[in-house]
């Protein structure tokens, strides 16, 4: 099997991973979004925890990279509050289809922050993302979902800030495991305050589907990670729109969720300039090798 391949059966093992996790959170029921962002990031940083003391690296954070973690770690929590209020509030193909606008806002904010350029082909990329976007959060007075669906578009782009600066770190040889571990504890250390004065009590149920969100969470996290250090992004991150084939499958069966026409137009928008992507990445990488 070539690394290629390894690396695109990762990142679809990761997809399924955060499918799994979205419909985890949305079984744990009314509770608060903190509360379920708290137990989702504990599992995470004992997972993280253990992968650092194993790999005997141990805590040593590289020159530069402190304020890099606190603004991925505070940008990121928002992030995950957003998109778990839109978990709870909209169906679970929208929710997972708004965080999976984080690509594009990766490439708007590495323009702003890193520096790195775009071009013609990539902006109208980005402007074609938003539109289908806008066929998913429907703004108008009338969509009842609106609020979540702006909180789940505010979590993409959320996360998509936050990537940015993993890659921010990653160019000063920031190891993976401890941005993991940081961002979790950091999530626990900011949301416990919130957890100790308004705790809402868990049945054994909750309980178990919020830590199966973290495991399947953490699974996705450590996935991911492998798959792009079997193959690079421009060849493999396109098979990461297969959360919202699972998304979908899920919500379907255990939901009994089916998104309308102008939800489905937004994936096809979204998935397409994905592609589009994609396609321009490997084309402009082989052009580039050929001269």
């Amino acid at each position: 099997m070539s690394n290629r391949t390894k690396g695109i059966l990762c990142i679809i093992a990761s997809a399924f991973c955060f499918a799994l996790m979205n419909t985890f959170v949305r079984l744990s029921g009314d509770l608060p979004s903190i509360q379920k962002s708290f137990f989702r990031n504990l599992v995470a940083m004992f997972i993280a925890l253990v992968v650092l003391m194993r790999s005997g690296g141990g805590f040593k954070m590289q020159k530069g990279c402190l304020p890099l973690h606190l603004l991925r770690s505070g940008i990121g929590t928002l992030g995950i509050l957003g998109n778990f209020y839109a978990i709870d509030h909209l169906m679970l193909s929208n929710a997972s289809m708004l965080n999976k606008m984080s690509p594009f806002f990766v490439l708007v904010f590495s323009y702003f922050i890193l520096k790195e350029k775009l071009n013609l082909v990539q902006v109208l990329i980005v402007a074609t993302a938003f539109v289908g976007s806008l066929f998913i959060i429907k703004p108008v007075p009338s969509n009842l979902v609106l609020v979540p669906s702006l909180l789940g578009f505010g979590g993409g782009m959320c996360a998509g800030f936050a990537y940015t600066m993993v890659r921010a770190m990653g160019l000063k040889g920031e190891r993976g495991p401890f941005i993991v571990f940081f961002f979790s504890a950091f999530s626990c250390a900011v949301t416990l305050p919130w957890l100790l004065f308004d705790y809402h009590p868990m049945t054994a149920q909750q309980l178990l589907t919020l830590l199966g969100a973290g495991l399947s969470a953490a699974g996705g996290q450590f996935t991911i990670t492998t798959a792009y250090t079997f193959a690079p992004g421009r060849e493999i991150s396109v098979y990461d729109y297969t959360q919202i084939l699972f998304s979908t499958l899920i919500g379907y069966l255990v939901f009994q969720q089916v998104p309308d026409r102008w939800s489905f137009l937004g994936y096809a928008l979204i998935i397409g300039a994905a592609i589009v992507m994609f396609l321009f990445n490997n084309g402009k990488l082989e052009k580039r090798t050929a001269l």
